[in-house]
């Protein structure tokens, strides 16, 4: 961790020229810069307490290029993932196998990465500036940065790490979080129903609620989904997941055993209430609505019917609860190779090939655009 923050604090203090027009050798998958950092301090690098190391920053231009595209300051940035207390290690590895790290402002998110995945975002890395730079409100995940960290001696251990936004970065609780990909396949959290709490991942078929956004946002965001699962499809990209985190505006909506215990909670009227809840700090709020991030909104409650195949989405129940919505497209580093193919092959002879998640990325693509669809709708008695 020390190793990553001399690192980046190196990277992002050599701050050079800032041009949106990048040439096409930026984006070279050679276009790396190395620096040693030894113990006892060098002509550009401080002493330090760790081992000996060499830095690896990954297409720098075009990142120092990213970052000022998602309006990030650079004193910011490198105090949020270099100061004191800036990073702290979420509690388990992924099913990747990946590490996450979080900066104390939870702001950024630092991901350790297997070197096929750097190859893979090295390679859409063009495609993925160019979408980014044409459509401000891409829900894709936000990438600040490529770094590689290799121990110097007999160990020569090299750790690749992504610098990421987090996406539920917020002054308001996230009491429920849900990874949607459209399949159904193994598409629900392994937990117990008493154990699910607000940190609970939860997945497909686990989703008990429709979320209906007012005509704008519903347009804009049908809008966006589509362009961005293009992007995808034509970077070869399947497996991805629309991450939503849901915020219940009022603050004894009791959540238990899949159940909901509110009356003020429930929207009683066919339009959210102009003001938020008491507790919430900031009366500006509003103003920083956009899409993806602090979205005010309404959720209908679900339930599926149990005597049947199990329903993507369930029955709406006219139960109505006053939300604010955080989501975004994540994991989009992953290409439908060699791998994946034999995996669906495999699945396909035990299981309906249409319910397993490892499809080709058209297919993929289109599945994944039906189940968001159906989970986030129009709200017809928007005025």
């Amino acid at each position: 961790m020390l190793n990553l923050q001399l690192g980046i604090r190196h990277a992002v203090g050599k701050q050079g020229p800032i041009t949106l027009d990048l040439k096409s050798s930026a984006f070279d998958p050679k276009e790396k810069v190395w620096t040693r950092f030894p113990p006892e301090g060098s002509k550009y690098t401080p002493p330090h307490s760790s081992c000996d190391f060499r830095w690896k920053d990954y297409c720098p231009q075009v990142f120092r290029t990213l970052r000022k595209l998602f309006k990030v300051d650079a004193a910011d940035y490198m105090l949020s993932l270099c100061g004191d207390q800036a990073l702290r290690e979420l509690s388990s590895p992924g099913k990747s196998g990946s590490f996450f790290y979080l900066t104390s402002n939870d702001q950024y998110m630092i991901k350790t990465m297997k070197k096929a995945e750097v190859k893979i975002f090295l390679k859409m890395l063009r495609a993925y500036y160019n979408h980014v730079r044409s459509f401000e409100n891409t829900l894709v995940t936000k990438f600040f940065g490529l770094h590689c960290v290799k121990l110097a001696g007999a160990n020569q251990k090299k750790v690749r790490f992504v610098i990421m936004g987090n996406l539920f970065c917020s002054d308001h609780f996230i009491h429920r979080r849900f990874d949607l990909k459209g399949s159904s396949l193994g598409r629900t959290t392994d937990k117990p129903q008493t154990e699910i709490d607000e940190y609970t991942i939860l997945k497909d078929l686990d989703l008990n609620f429709i979320f209906r956004l007012q005509k704008h946002w519903y347009q804009e965001f049908q809008r966006q989904v589509d362009k961005d699962c293009d992007f995808l499809e034509q970077e070869n990209i399947m497996d991805y997941s629309l991450l939503v985190g849901v915020h219940f505006r009022d603050k004894r909506v009791i959540m238990t055993e899949g159940s909901f215990d509110s009356d003020s909670s429930r929207g009683s009227s066919p339009h959210l209430s102009p003001h938020l809840s008491r507790g919430d700090t900031d009366a500006n709020r509003f103003s920083k609505v956009k899409l993806g991030s602090n979205m005010p909104t309404k959720a209908e409650l679900t339930i599926r019917k149990s005597d049947c195949e199990p329903q993507v989405i369930g029955e709406p129940t006219g139960e109505l609860y006053d939300v604010i919505l955080y989501f975004g497209i994540i994991d989009i580093l992953q290409d439908y190779d060699i791998s994946k193919k034999l995996e669906h092959a495999y699945k396909s002879f035990q299981y309906d090939p249409t319910s397993i998640s490892a499809v080709d990325p058209k297919q993929y693509s289109r599945r994944f655009k039906d189940f968001v669809y159906k989970a986030f709708q129009e709200d017809k008695v928007d005025i």
